[in-house]
Protein backbone atom coordinates (compact mmCIF):
# COMPACT_ATOMS: atom_id res chain seq x y z
CA UNK A 1 0.00 0.00 0.00
CA UNK A 2 2.84 2.46 0.66
CA UNK A 3 3.84 2.84 -3.03
CA UNK A 4 0.19 3.27 -4.01
CA UNK A 5 -0.29 5.92 -1.34
CA UNK A 6 2.88 7.63 -2.60
CA UNK A 7 1.42 7.87 -6.12
CA UNK A 8 -1.95 9.08 -4.84
CA UNK A 9 -0.38 11.77 -2.67
CA UNK A 10 1.81 12.92 -5.55
CA UNK A 11 -1.18 13.22 -7.89
CA UNK A 12 -3.19 15.23 -5.40
CA UNK A 13 -0.49 17.61 -4.24
CA UNK A 14 0.64 18.35 -7.81
CA UNK A 15 -2.62 20.22 -8.34
CA UNK A 16 -1.34 22.96 -6.02
CA UNK A 17 1.73 23.65 -8.11
CA UNK A 18 0.58 23.43 -11.71
CA UNK A 19 0.00 27.19 -11.70
CA UNK A 20 3.54 28.21 -10.72
CA UNK A 21 5.27 27.89 -14.13
CA UNK A 22 2.14 29.35 -15.75
CA UNK A 23 1.97 32.62 -13.83
CA UNK A 24 3.68 34.70 -16.51
CA UNK A 25 1.39 33.33 -19.25
CA UNK A 26 -1.71 33.82 -17.09
CA UNK A 27 -0.65 37.40 -16.33
CA UNK A 28 -0.36 38.09 -20.06
CA UNK A 29 -3.75 36.51 -20.81
CA UNK A 30 -5.58 38.73 -18.32
CA UNK A 31 -3.31 41.78 -18.86
CA UNK A 32 -2.14 42.08 -15.26
CA UNK A 33 1.26 42.68 -13.69
CA UNK A 34 3.52 40.02 -12.21
CA UNK A 35 2.67 41.11 -8.66
CA UNK A 36 -1.05 40.60 -9.33
CA UNK A 37 -0.32 37.26 -11.02
CA UNK A 38 1.20 36.04 -7.79
CA UNK A 39 -2.29 36.30 -6.23
CA UNK A 40 -3.12 32.96 -7.87
CA UNK A 41 -0.33 31.20 -5.99
CA UNK A 42 -1.36 32.91 -2.75
CA UNK A 43 -5.03 31.94 -3.25
CA UNK A 44 -4.08 28.30 -3.79
CA UNK A 45 -1.94 28.18 -0.64
CA UNK A 46 -4.63 29.87 1.48
CA UNK A 47 -7.25 27.48 0.11
CA UNK A 48 -5.02 24.57 1.00
CA UNK A 49 -4.64 25.80 4.57
CA UNK A 50 -8.43 26.15 4.83
CA UNK A 51 -8.96 22.67 3.40
CA UNK A 52 -6.51 21.18 5.88
CA UNK A 53 -8.43 22.84 8.72
CA UNK A 54 -11.85 21.73 7.44
CA UNK A 55 -11.21 18.26 6.04
CA UNK A 56 -8.03 16.71 7.46
CA UNK A 57 -9.45 16.38 11.02
CA UNK A 58 -12.16 14.21 9.47
CA UNK A 59 -9.47 11.53 9.18
CA UNK A 60 -9.89 11.01 12.94
CA UNK A 61 -13.71 11.11 12.63
CA UNK A 62 -14.95 9.07 9.65
CA UNK A 63 -13.86 6.26 7.34
CA UNK A 64 -10.98 7.61 5.29
CA UNK A 65 -11.38 5.85 1.95
CA UNK A 66 -14.80 7.43 1.33
CA UNK A 67 -13.44 10.83 2.37
CA UNK A 68 -10.55 10.48 -0.09
CA UNK A 69 -12.88 9.45 -2.93
CA UNK A 70 -15.07 12.51 -2.45
CA UNK A 71 -12.15 14.93 -2.28
CA UNK A 72 -10.48 13.52 -5.40
CA UNK A 73 -13.77 14.02 -7.27
CA UNK A 74 -14.06 17.57 -5.93
CA UNK A 75 -10.53 18.62 -6.87
CA UNK A 76 -11.19 17.39 -10.43
CA UNK A 77 -14.19 19.72 -10.70
CA UNK A 78 -12.17 22.64 -9.30
CA UNK A 79 -9.46 22.06 -11.93
CA UNK A 80 -12.07 22.12 -14.70
CA UNK A 81 -13.35 25.45 -13.36
CA UNK A 82 -9.79 26.85 -13.45
CA UNK A 83 -9.23 25.67 -17.01
CA UNK A 84 -12.45 27.29 -18.22
CA UNK A 85 -12.24 30.48 -16.11
CA UNK A 86 -13.36 33.49 -18.23
CA UNK A 87 -11.81 36.10 -15.93
CA UNK A 88 -8.90 36.53 -13.59
CA UNK A 89 -10.99 36.65 -10.41
CA UNK A 90 -12.93 33.51 -11.35
CA UNK A 91 -9.54 31.83 -11.80
CA UNK A 92 -8.56 33.06 -8.33
CA UNK A 93 -11.77 31.58 -6.89
CA UNK A 94 -11.12 28.28 -8.69
CA UNK A 95 -7.56 28.31 -7.31
CA UNK A 96 -8.94 28.60 -3.78
CA UNK A 97 -11.23 25.61 -4.50
CA UNK A 98 -8.28 23.60 -5.85
CA UNK A 99 -6.36 24.31 -2.66
CA UNK A 100 -9.29 23.40 -0.40
CA UNK A 101 -9.94 20.03 -2.05
CA UNK A 102 -6.28 19.11 -2.61
CA UNK A 103 -6.05 18.82 1.18
CA UNK A 104 -6.81 15.12 0.54
CA UNK A 105 -3.01 14.81 0.39
CA UNK A 106 -2.81 15.19 4.15
CA UNK A 107 -5.44 12.58 4.77
CA UNK A 108 -3.16 10.19 2.86
CA UNK A 109 0.17 11.01 4.53
CA UNK A 110 -0.78 10.13 8.15
CA UNK A 111 -1.78 6.65 6.96
CA UNK A 112 1.88 5.79 6.33
CA UNK A 113 2.94 5.14 9.96
CA UNK A 114 -0.12 2.92 10.44
CA UNK A 115 1.23 0.59 7.75
CA UNK A 116 4.80 0.55 9.13
CA UNK A 117 6.55 -1.87 11.45
CA UNK A 118 7.42 -0.52 14.93
CA UNK A 119 10.42 1.78 14.75
CA UNK A 120 10.02 2.22 10.98
CA UNK A 121 7.69 5.23 10.99
CA UNK A 122 10.28 7.54 9.48
CA UNK A 123 10.93 5.11 6.62
CA UNK A 124 7.18 4.79 5.89
CA UNK A 125 6.69 8.55 5.91
CA UNK A 126 9.74 8.84 3.65
CA UNK A 127 8.25 6.47 1.06
CA UNK A 128 4.94 8.33 0.87
CA UNK A 129 6.67 11.71 0.96
CA UNK A 130 8.90 10.67 -1.96
CA UNK A 131 5.76 10.32 -4.07
CA UNK A 132 4.34 13.55 -2.72
CA UNK A 133 7.50 15.51 -3.42
CA UNK A 134 7.88 14.05 -6.90
CA UNK A 135 4.30 15.17 -7.52
CA UNK A 136 5.18 18.71 -6.41
CA UNK A 137 8.25 18.89 -8.61
CA UNK A 138 7.24 16.89 -11.68
CA UNK A 139 3.82 18.56 -11.64
CA UNK A 140 5.60 21.81 -12.45
CA UNK A 141 7.52 20.12 -15.27
CA UNK A 142 4.37 18.61 -16.77
CA UNK A 143 2.56 21.94 -16.49
CA UNK A 144 5.32 23.79 -18.31
CA UNK A 145 5.46 21.21 -21.12
CA UNK A 146 1.69 21.09 -21.65
CA UNK A 147 1.41 24.88 -21.54
CA UNK A 148 4.12 25.23 -24.17
CA UNK A 149 2.21 22.91 -26.53
CA UNK A 150 -1.45 23.60 -25.75
CA UNK A 151 -1.63 26.72 -23.59
CA UNK A 152 -2.07 27.19 -19.85
CA UNK A 153 -5.79 26.30 -19.81
CA UNK A 154 -5.05 22.80 -21.10
CA UNK A 155 -2.84 22.18 -18.06
CA UNK A 156 -5.80 22.39 -15.70
CA UNK A 157 -8.06 20.29 -17.93
CA UNK A 158 -5.48 17.50 -18.31
CA UNK A 159 -4.91 17.62 -14.54
CA UNK A 160 -8.66 17.26 -13.97
CA UNK A 161 -8.71 14.05 -16.00
CA UNK A 162 -5.71 12.58 -14.17
CA UNK A 163 -7.08 13.27 -10.69
CA UNK A 164 -10.54 11.98 -11.64
CA UNK A 165 -8.90 8.66 -12.54
CA UNK A 166 -8.04 8.15 -8.87
CA UNK A 167 -11.70 7.91 -7.88
CA UNK A 168 -12.16 4.38 -9.31
CA UNK A 169 -8.55 3.45 -8.46
CA UNK A 170 -9.03 4.26 -4.78
CA UNK A 171 -12.39 2.45 -4.70
CA UNK A 172 -10.67 -0.65 -6.12
CA UNK A 173 -7.28 -0.55 -4.38
CA UNK A 174 -7.84 1.02 -0.96
CA UNK A 175 -9.18 -1.02 1.94
CA UNK A 176 -11.63 0.48 4.39
CA UNK A 177 -9.71 2.72 6.79
CA UNK A 178 -11.76 3.52 9.90
CA UNK A 179 -10.25 6.01 12.37
CA UNK A 180 -8.25 4.64 15.31
CA UNK A 181 -10.52 6.29 17.87
CA UNK A 182 -13.64 7.88 16.34
CA UNK A 183 -14.91 11.14 17.79
CA UNK A 184 -17.33 13.90 16.83
CA UNK A 185 -16.22 16.41 14.18
CA UNK A 186 -16.85 19.37 16.49
CA UNK A 187 -14.73 17.72 19.18
CA UNK A 188 -11.99 17.04 16.64
CA UNK A 189 -11.88 20.71 15.63
CA UNK A 190 -11.99 21.88 19.25
CA UNK A 191 -9.08 19.59 20.13
CA UNK A 192 -6.73 21.27 17.62
CA UNK A 193 -6.05 24.12 20.03
CA UNK A 194 -5.48 21.69 22.89
CA UNK A 195 -2.99 19.73 20.81
CA UNK A 196 -1.04 22.86 19.93
CA UNK A 197 -1.10 24.01 23.56
CA UNK A 198 -0.09 20.68 25.11
CA UNK A 199 2.55 19.56 22.61
CA UNK A 200 5.73 21.70 22.58
CA UNK A 201 7.23 19.57 19.82
CA UNK A 202 4.21 20.29 17.62
CA UNK A 203 4.51 24.03 18.26
CA UNK A 204 8.20 23.99 17.41
CA UNK A 205 7.67 21.92 14.25
CA UNK A 206 4.82 24.19 13.14
CA UNK A 207 6.89 27.35 13.56
CA UNK A 208 9.74 25.75 11.63
CA UNK A 209 7.38 24.63 8.87
CA UNK A 210 5.91 28.13 8.53
CA UNK A 211 9.29 29.83 8.21
CA UNK A 212 10.98 27.25 5.98
CA UNK A 213 8.09 26.96 3.53
CA UNK A 214 7.79 30.77 3.35
CA UNK A 215 11.40 30.72 2.21
CA UNK A 216 11.12 27.73 -0.13
CA UNK A 217 7.95 28.84 -1.94
CA UNK A 218 9.52 32.21 -2.70
CA UNK A 219 11.81 30.55 -5.23
CA UNK A 220 9.09 28.63 -7.05
CA UNK A 221 6.58 31.51 -7.07
CA UNK A 222 9.06 33.86 -8.74
CA UNK A 223 11.00 31.45 -10.95
CA UNK A 224 8.71 31.96 -13.97
CA UNK A 225 9.07 35.76 -13.66
CA UNK A 226 12.86 35.47 -13.28
CA UNK A 227 13.21 33.19 -16.31
CA UNK A 228 10.86 35.43 -18.32
CA UNK A 229 12.90 38.55 -17.47
CA UNK A 230 15.16 40.22 -20.07
CA UNK A 231 18.16 38.36 -18.63
CA UNK A 232 16.87 34.87 -19.54
CA UNK A 233 13.83 35.39 -21.84
CA UNK A 234 12.56 31.83 -21.25
CA UNK A 235 8.95 30.58 -21.08
CA UNK A 236 6.73 28.23 -19.11
CA UNK A 237 8.43 25.05 -20.34
CA UNK A 238 11.79 26.24 -19.02
CA UNK A 239 10.28 27.16 -15.66
CA UNK A 240 8.57 23.79 -15.43
CA UNK A 241 11.74 21.91 -16.39
CA UNK A 242 13.32 22.97 -13.10
CA UNK A 243 11.00 20.46 -11.49
CA UNK A 244 13.26 17.77 -12.97
CA UNK A 245 16.21 19.28 -11.13
CA UNK A 246 14.27 19.34 -7.88
CA UNK A 247 13.02 15.78 -8.46
CA UNK A 248 16.54 14.54 -7.77
CA UNK A 249 16.23 16.15 -4.36
CA UNK A 250 12.94 14.36 -3.75
CA UNK A 251 14.77 11.04 -3.84
CA UNK A 252 16.42 12.01 -0.54
CA UNK A 253 13.08 11.63 1.25
CA UNK A 254 13.32 7.91 1.96
CA UNK A 255 16.98 8.01 3.10
CA UNK A 256 16.16 11.06 5.24
CA UNK A 257 13.41 9.07 6.93
CA UNK A 258 15.80 6.25 7.74
CA UNK A 259 18.37 8.72 9.11
CA UNK A 260 15.68 10.32 11.26
CA UNK A 261 14.84 6.86 12.67
CA UNK A 262 18.51 6.17 13.39
CA UNK A 263 19.93 9.47 14.65
CA UNK A 264 16.83 11.40 15.69
CA UNK A 265 14.87 13.98 13.69
CA UNK A 266 16.40 17.03 15.37
CA UNK A 267 19.82 16.11 13.97
CA UNK A 268 18.52 15.67 10.43
CA UNK A 269 16.47 18.85 10.78
CA UNK A 270 19.65 20.83 11.43
CA UNK A 271 21.22 19.30 8.32
CA UNK A 272 18.18 20.30 6.26
CA UNK A 273 18.41 23.91 7.45
CA UNK A 274 22.10 24.08 6.55
CA UNK A 275 21.36 22.81 3.04
CA UNK A 276 18.53 25.30 2.57
CA UNK A 277 20.80 28.19 3.56
CA UNK A 278 23.49 26.97 1.16
CA UNK A 279 20.95 26.61 -1.65
CA UNK A 280 19.67 30.18 -1.29
CA UNK A 281 23.20 31.59 -1.15
CA UNK A 282 24.02 29.83 -4.42
CA UNK A 283 20.80 31.11 -6.00
CA UNK A 284 21.48 34.68 -4.88
CA UNK A 285 25.14 34.84 -5.86
CA UNK A 286 25.12 32.68 -8.99
CA UNK A 287 21.44 32.77 -10.00
CA UNK A 288 22.10 34.89 -13.10
CA UNK A 289 24.06 31.96 -14.54
CA UNK A 290 22.01 28.93 -15.58
CA UNK A 291 24.44 26.48 -13.98
CA UNK A 292 24.21 28.37 -10.68
CA UNK A 293 20.42 28.36 -10.86
CA UNK A 294 20.36 24.60 -11.45
CA UNK A 295 22.84 23.88 -8.65
CA UNK A 296 21.01 26.14 -6.22
CA UNK A 297 17.58 24.58 -6.76
CA UNK A 298 19.00 21.06 -6.38
CA UNK A 299 20.53 21.91 -2.99
CA UNK A 300 17.42 23.85 -1.95
CA UNK A 301 15.14 20.90 -2.67
CA UNK A 302 17.33 18.37 -0.87
CA UNK A 303 17.31 20.62 2.18
CA UNK A 304 13.55 21.08 2.02
CA UNK A 305 12.84 17.36 1.81
CA UNK A 306 15.20 16.62 4.70
CA UNK A 307 13.53 19.26 6.86
CA UNK A 308 10.00 18.11 6.06
CA UNK A 309 10.63 14.40 6.69
CA UNK A 310 12.33 15.23 9.99
CA UNK A 311 9.45 17.40 11.16
CA UNK A 312 6.75 14.91 10.19
CA UNK A 313 8.60 11.99 11.76
CA UNK A 314 8.62 13.93 15.03
CA UNK A 315 4.98 14.92 15.07
CA UNK A 316 3.54 11.57 13.89
CA UNK A 317 5.26 9.88 16.82
CA UNK A 318 3.29 12.00 19.31
CA UNK A 319 -0.01 10.08 19.12
CA UNK A 320 -1.46 7.43 16.81
CA UNK A 321 -5.06 8.34 17.68
CA UNK A 322 -4.56 12.03 16.84
CA UNK A 323 -2.28 11.87 13.79
CA UNK A 324 -4.73 13.53 11.40
CA UNK A 325 -5.33 16.40 13.82
CA UNK A 326 -1.63 16.76 14.60
CA UNK A 327 -0.98 16.90 10.87
CA UNK A 328 -3.75 19.50 10.57
CA UNK A 329 -2.07 21.85 13.04
CA UNK A 330 1.31 21.41 11.39
CA UNK A 331 0.16 21.76 7.79
CA UNK A 332 -2.02 24.81 8.48
CA UNK A 333 1.09 26.57 9.77
CA UNK A 334 3.12 25.19 6.86
CA UNK A 335 0.82 26.50 4.13
CA UNK A 336 0.10 29.79 5.85
CA UNK A 337 3.85 30.20 5.59
CA UNK A 338 3.56 29.35 1.90
CA UNK A 339 0.88 31.99 1.39
CA UNK A 340 2.97 34.60 3.20
CA UNK A 341 6.05 33.59 1.22
CA UNK A 342 4.21 33.80 -2.12
CA UNK A 343 2.68 37.20 -1.37
CA UNK A 344 5.70 38.95 0.11
CA UNK A 345 8.25 37.48 -2.29
CA UNK A 346 6.08 38.54 -5.27
CA UNK A 347 6.19 42.10 -3.93
CA UNK A 348 9.93 41.78 -3.35
CA UNK A 349 10.37 40.67 -6.96
CA UNK A 350 8.32 43.58 -8.33
CA UNK A 351 10.40 46.11 -6.35
CA UNK A 352 13.89 44.66 -5.93
CA UNK A 353 14.12 41.78 -8.37
CA UNK A 354 16.00 38.56 -7.71
CA UNK A 355 18.10 40.02 -4.89
CA UNK A 356 14.94 40.99 -3.00
CA UNK A 357 13.53 37.47 -3.35
CA UNK A 358 16.82 35.91 -2.21
CA UNK A 359 17.10 38.17 0.85
CA UNK A 360 13.53 37.27 1.83
CA UNK A 361 14.31 33.56 1.52
CA UNK A 362 17.45 33.83 3.62
CA UNK A 363 15.77 35.99 6.26
CA UNK A 364 13.05 33.37 6.83
CA UNK A 365 15.68 30.64 7.13
CA UNK A 366 17.64 32.71 9.64
CA UNK A 367 14.54 32.92 11.83
CA UNK A 368 14.02 29.16 11.43
CA UNK A 369 17.59 28.53 12.61
CA UNK A 370 16.97 30.67 15.69
CA UNK A 371 13.75 28.77 16.45
CA UNK A 372 15.53 25.45 16.08
CA UNK A 373 18.37 26.58 18.34
CA UNK A 374 16.04 27.56 21.18
CA UNK A 375 13.69 24.59 20.72
CA UNK A 376 13.44 21.83 23.28
CA UNK A 377 15.66 18.81 22.56
CA UNK A 378 12.88 16.56 23.85
CA UNK A 379 11.36 14.64 20.97
CA UNK A 380 8.24 13.00 22.33
CA UNK A 381 8.15 13.79 26.00
CA UNK A 382 4.82 15.64 26.03
CA UNK A 383 1.75 13.82 27.34
CA UNK A 384 -0.26 11.72 24.91
CA UNK A 385 -3.63 13.19 23.86
CA UNK A 386 -6.54 11.38 25.42
CA UNK A 387 -9.26 12.65 23.07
Amino acid sequence: MLPFLAVASGASVATLYYNQPLLLEISRTFHIGSGAGGVIAVATQLGYAAGILLFVPLGDVIERRLLMLRLFAAVSLALIAAGLAPSFWILVAASVAIGVTASVTHIIVPLAPELAEPGQGGRAVGIVMTGLLLGVLLGRTAAGAVAELLGWRAVFLVAAASTAAFVPLLAWRMPMMPPAKPLAYRAALASLWDLARQQPVLREASAMGFLVFASFIAFWTNLAFFLGSPHYRLGAAAAGSFGLVGAAGALIASPAGRLADRYGPRATLAQGLALLMAGWLVLWIFGYHLAGLIAGVAVLDIGMQTMQISNQTRIFALSRAARSRINTVYMIAFFLGGAAGSAISALAWSRWGWSGVSIWGLAMLALACVRHAIGSPRSNSAPQPTY
